[in-house]
């Protein structure tokens, strides 16, 4: 892999390939009002800076804006990518400011080549951490990927079941500390079991912006010749989505924590319109003060030109941990 290719096929990787030079990004104002208008935010922590201040000390950047510059650095390996399959394992081990400057390492942990098609499954750890060295995020998301040959065979086979880390309650709170949460005001807590059903939907507009944006640079999402025509949307986009409306039903969430895991279920693209389906699964009291909720969101799309809605899909199934007040 050479400086400015198109970056590497699936049977260049090798476990243990790491990349570092990714360049690294500073959450500004700018680029968080951008971000904001492309995907939504109703989290106040990130709207209020008088709050922000009064829990945390400054503003705070929004969760989704940061793991979506996180998963754009980690682009380098996948420029090439065919398709995203999930993220596990996600923690916040720090809640970071806007001002903060990120950098992100990605190492491949695992390899695994289809049978049925000529691609593999790269599965990738991404670690971010600040300008201090500490360390903000640490998750693993699987990419596939074309091979260079459909002739190649490279005898990876890795269990890839078996990526990623299960969060711990410890895990949870770590980004917490030190923060004074009795100055949020109290919104209401959903109880466990309960489900929400978004049906006003968001349609799914500057997705090559907000690739930009957040450094990704995979050729799916800006070019629509891999695509059959269609250029697919970055999965970060729909997840982006899935939250904004997550905090319009629960308008008490503080923050996201941690993913225990997230799946792409279908493909996403520009002027798709996104509802959800959310659920409970489970709430109890956090050490720090609120609620952790354990929720799961089921996205559905419906495609621009179906005004009737009748051929409404599933394209994401995202599991996580939020702080609730």
């Amino acid at each position: 892999m050479t400086s400015g290719s198109d970056g590497p096929y699936f049977d260049d990787l090798t476990v243990g390939l790491a990349v570092t030079d990714a360049p690294a990004a500073t959450l500004t104002e700018g680029r968080a009002a951008a971000h904001q208008a492309i995907v939504g935010d109703r989290l106040r922590l990130a709207l209020d800076d008088r709050l922000a201040s009064l829990v945390s000390g400054g503003p705070l950047a929004h969760p989704a804006f940061v793991w979506d510059t996180a998963i754009g650095q980690s682009t380098l390996l996948t420029r090439r990518v065919v398709a995203n399959l999930f993220y596990r394992g996600l923690v916040f081990h720090r809640l970071p400011r806007i001002g903060d400057t990120l950098s992100t390492t990605t190492e491949v942990v695992g390899l695994a080549q289809n049978r049925s098609r000529p691609s593999g499954l790269a599965a990738l750890r991404i670690t971010t951490v600040d300008q201090a060295g500490r360390t903000i995020l640490d998750f693993w998301r699987c990419a596939m990927l074309p091979l260079s040959s459909p002739d190649v065979v490279t005898g990876h086979a890795d269990d890839l079941a078996a990526v990623g880390a299960k969060v711990s309650d410890d895990d949870l709170e770590r980004s917490l500390a030190g923060r004074d949460l009795a100055a949020v005001p109290a919104s209401g807590v959903p109880a466990a079991g309960e489900v929400f059903a978004v049906e006003a939907g968001d349609v799914v507009s500057s997705a090559p912006e907000l690739a930009r944006l957040t450094l990704n640079v995979a050729r799916v999402h800006h070019d629509h010749r891999p695509g059959g025509g269609r250029r697919l949307v970055y999965g970060g986009h729909t997840i982006g989505i899935a939250l904004a409306q997550v905090t319009r039903a629960i308008p008490g969430l503080v923050t996201v924590l941690a993913w225990e895991g997230c799946d792409h279920t279908g493909p996403v693209h520009e002027g798709d319109t996104l509802t959800s389906r959310i659920e409970v699964v489970s709430a109890r009291p956090g050490t720090a003060g609120g609620t952790l909720l354990d929720l799961r969101s089921v996205v559905s799309a419906i495609s621009a030109d179906d005004e009737a809605g009748e051929a409404a899909r599933d394209v994401l199934d995202w599991r996580f941990c939020a702080l609730a007040i």
